[in-house]
């Protein structure tokens, strides 16, 4: 099948609808609003191979810490999507590496949402799984989550290095996290768009630090692209 040639990014400069003058993008509105906000990873693939050295350091180095990583909703499943990626793999064969996703353990979520205040549903499973030196990685699209601000504040007193994957800056979580990445879109679809992209970008810098000579883990033959 024959395709017209043509500019991937001739749509970056049209103007993107704003949430107020619209109730959500459709069709090529919705991929403009992708293409701009693209730009924001772009900007920041440096911070991000540098989040992937932080981790293969960390889960690699002799306290062998790990990763703890938490959002809400769609964030909740990015969440989830990472710490698959490295206790499964992302694309080379590697051992796995410890990474805990605080809204997949369906009882410890609703005994803490039952016992105690909201804010605590994330915060309260990182200071029992965290030790100082371990990573966690929040999302939030608004980056005004509550839950996910306390998990930072309660890492950072327990010594866990917090990296944030948010919406507009600035924000309260990456006010509060130590790094954070900062998508500039209205638009939380778009948002969650490219923090999928932000977090293959990470796992890839990891797999590259990891698997760099010489290497830290054993390697084995590449088996095929990430799911």
């Amino acid at each position: 099948m024959s395709v017209t040639p043509h500019s991937f990014f001739e749509n970056v400069t049209a103007e993107v609808p704003a949430p107020d003058t619209c109730t959500h993008l459709t069709g090529q509105d919705h991929v403009t609003s992708l293409t701009a906000a693209l730009a924001s990873v772009t900007a920041q693939v440096d911070v991000l191979d540098r989040w992937g050295r932080l981790l293969a350091d960390v889960l690699c180095g002799s306290g062998r810490g790990r990763l703890l990583a938490a959002g809400n909703g769609g964030s909740a499943a990015q969440a989830q999507h990472l710490t698959a990626e490295l206790v499964g793999r992302y694309r080379a064969d590697r051992p796995p590496f410890s990474a805990i996703c605080l809204t997949a353990e369906t009882s410890s979520l609703t005994a803490i949402a039952n016992d105690y205040p909201a804010d605590e549903l994330f915060a309260r499973q990182v200071e029992a799984h965290g030790r100082a030196g371990d990573v966690l990685v929040l999302l939030s699209t608004s980056g005004r989550s509550p839950n996910a601000v306390a998990a930072a504040r309660r890492a950072r007193e327990c010594g866990i290095t917090v990296l944030a994957l948010t919406g507009p800056a600035p924000n309260p979580l990456a006010a509060a996290a130590d790094d954070a990445v900062c998508i500039d879109s209205p638009w939380t679809a778009t948002v969650q768009e490219c923090h999928l992209v932000a977090l293959h970008l990470v796992c890839a810098a990891f797999d590259a630090a990891v698997l760099a000579p010489p290497a830290r883990v054993p390697a084995g033959p590449t088996l095929g692209t990430a799911s």
